[in-house]
């Protein structure tokens, strides 16, 4: 089924700029009228209303390829398998969980409980150090 979408999806865009450039190479009515004046021709002031040309046929088949083909990648994207929850929900569950090593973590003067020195044992002048530090 990705073989399909994909092929769709390269026609729409190979359409999307067949219309693009069709639409760029037609000239708007209000130049027929800017010609009208000057070439002798006021027959067509307003243009032949009932006649089209082969860009505008061009540009109108291609429109309709365009809708279909829509169409289509939207019935592909909708019978394609739905995946429940999010994308991190599946990343989560697939990483491994590796155990964390255990690490001591040392204690600061701020902390609570007892104070320790840099050996790790009991810091017998801990309270009369923090009373000399001005705050």
């Amino acid at each position: 089924m990705q073989w399909l979408f994909s092929l769709l999806l390269t026609f729409q865009l190979l359409l999307a700029l067949g219309i693009i450039w069709l639409v760029l190479m037609q000239h708007g009515k209000g130049a027929d009228m800017g010609a009208a004046f000057g070439g002798g021709a006021s027959g067509s002031l307003f243009g032949a209303s009932g006649s089209a040309n082969f860009l505008s046929r061009s540009t109108a088949v291609l429109a309709t390829l365009f809708f279909l083909n829509s169409l289509g990648l939207a019935y592909v994207t909708a019978k394609a398998p739905k995946n429940s929850g999010s994308v991190m929900q599946d990343a989560v569950q697939s990483a491994p969980s590796l155990p964390l090593p255990a690490v001591d973590a040392p204690q600061t003067p701020d902390a609570p409980g007892e104070k320790v020195n840099s050996d790790g044992k009991p810091d017998p002048g801990a309270e009369s150090k923090a009373k000399d530090i001005p705050r």
